[in-house]
């Protein structure tokens, strides 16, 4: 994903992906995000995370990271958009290179099964419930353990994210499509019914009311991205002020890189386990100078606004 103009959004939007290419180690399970003419940010990628079920002492967090072309991670030319021969016939779920994960949750894993040496775990509780779940059968095989994929309900499903570029639709076009919406569907109403509904139409009507018309041409989109933009908001209350958006470590004001929509939702399965995590929009402000970081990785912020905040 190439930095955005002036103005301009980009969409994202889900789409399965070869197994191939979900396993790789190139494969970027993160927004990439390259700042052109920014050699310290060639490679630039932006991880949010959330728990599956709130509440939760961690909640929403985002951290970016960013690398020169020429670092110790990737490799100098990008990797190839073909499947490599070998990929129906032994498919690599363990990363070659890098910290251990646990089976289960995909966090730090320091922990081994003694029996096969190759499943890591973040604790014994999870080892135990991996146990119960298939290792027991896998781990006597160590050489089909590396293809059987653990689905424990804890991670959510992945996907690739496709970019496209949003038609430019000028306001006065959208008022007035609008405005011929309202007519046509009120047909002859009275003048006293209609200054009836215009004094009870609120804030809140017309913000979701503009969030539903910029996202009706492409109302599958789970990602807008836009460096610098004004974020489309799902509801009038709970939106941010300058003063709520705290300034990046190095000094800097922070700006929105992007918004992850609602229809995401739908994707993750988030109500498999009960209890859903849920918003109608996070939108991801970021360091407006994007300082560097050397190897390492800082924490932005992100702005959690549910569909109706009456808080």
């Amino acid at each position: 994903m190439a930095d955005t103009g002036a103005g301009q959004v980009e969409l994202g939007f889900l789409e399965a992906a070869p197994a191939w290419r979900l396993r790789s180690e190139q494969f970027p399970s993160k927004l990439y995000a390259p700042l052109p003419g920014r050699a310290d940010a060639f490679h630039r990628s932006l991880f949010l995370f959330c728990c599956r079920t709130p509440p939760c002492c961690v909640g929403l967090r985002v951290f970016r990271n960013q690398l020169p072309r020429r670092n110790d991670f990737y490799s100098y030319e990008p990797p190839s958009e073909d499947p490599p021969p070998e990929a129906e016939e032994s498919l690599s779920l363990q990363l070659k290179s890098g910290a251990h994960l646990c089976r289960v949750c995909g966090c730090l894993g320091p922990k081994m099964c003694s029996r096969c040496h190759q499943a890591h775990y973040c604790s014994k509780e999870h080892q135990a419930l991996d146990w119960r779940l298939g290792h027991k059968q896998a781990c006597a095989r160590a050489d089909n353990l590396d293809n059987t994929v653990p689905d424990h309900s804890f991670l959510f499903p992945e996907f690739e994210i496709v970019i496209e570029t949003e038609d430019e639709i000028m306001p006065e076009v959208v008022e007035k499509e609008d405005e011929s919406e309202i007519i046509e569907s009120m047909g002859e109403a009275p003048e006293e019914k209609l200054d009836s509904m215009a004094k009870h139409e609120s804030r809140e009507d017309r913000v979701f009311q503009k969030f539903k018309t910029k996202i009706s041409f492409e109302p599958e989109q789970i990602l807008r991205y836009g460096r610098g933009v004004t974020p489309i908001w799902i509801s009038g209350e709970n939106i941010p002020q300058e003063k709520d958006i705290p300034d990046c470590p190095c000094g800097a004001k922070r700006i929105l890189e992007f918004q992850v929509m609602p229809q995401l939702l739908n994707y993750l399965k988030a109500d498999r386990l009960g209890r859903s995590v849920d918003w109608g929009v996070l939108a991801v402000f970021t360091c407006a100078e994007s300082c560097g970081l050397g190897t390492g990785y800082t924490e932005e912020f992100v702005w959690k606004q549910d569909i109706l905040d009456t808080a």
